[in-house]
């Protein structure tokens, strides 16, 4: 019997409470760390069970309102305090509608879908520029590998740079 109640684990007060009594007995003016929190707990009410749970329960508390965090360091808040703002500019205060005004539901966002009972579009017909053409780069005309071979021969000009035409020589006889 003696040895179940050596064995028995020691009933540990709330962690909030554990933090609180801790960062009340550091009493440093910029707030205590983490690990000086940790520490005091540690001496005071022995090993810990589980040290992430220190550092979730700071979490919540710091969310909560309960502690500031500064610096890397854990103070109360002070109940004088102005509650802390979000970034960025405070929304506009919103005028309450009259009585008896019906709001209408809100535009969907998005292209809207066709109508399928609308009549079908007539097609517009391009207008041409002064010139006759059509604008941009004409389209590419395919040809077949019969009509390619005859256009090359009938222009009567062979492809690329002509050859460089040399000068004739004369034959010169030397006698003395």
């Amino acid at each position: 019997m003696a040895t179940e109640e050596v064995n028995k684990p020691q009933s540990l007060p709330l962690y909030s409470e554990m933090i609180l009594k801790a960062l009340e007995a550091l009493n440093e003016p910029t707030g205590s760390s983490k690990s000086a929190i940790s520490k005091h707990i540690e001496s005071t009410y022995g090993e810990l069970p589980d040290s992430t749970l220190l550092g979730n329960q700071l979490n919540k508390m710091k969310e909560s309102g309960e502690l500031v965090f500064v610096k890397n360091n854990y103070m109360k808040a002070d109940p004088s305090a102005p509650p802390k703002r979000g970034r960025g500019r405070p929304p506009k205060p919103k005028v309450p509608l009259p009585l008896g005004t019906v709001l209408s539901p809100p535009r969907p966002r998005g292209r809207p879908p066709k109508d399928p009972n609308a009549p079908p579009k007539t097609p517009k017909s391009k207008a041409t520029p002064g010139s006759g053409r059509p604008r941009g780069r004409p389209k590419k005309i395919p040809r077949s590998p019969s009509v390619a071979a005859s256009t090359a021969v009938s222009s009567g000009r062979p492809r690329g740079r002509p050859p460089k035409v040399k000068p004739q020589l004369t034959e010169v006889s030397v006698e003395s």
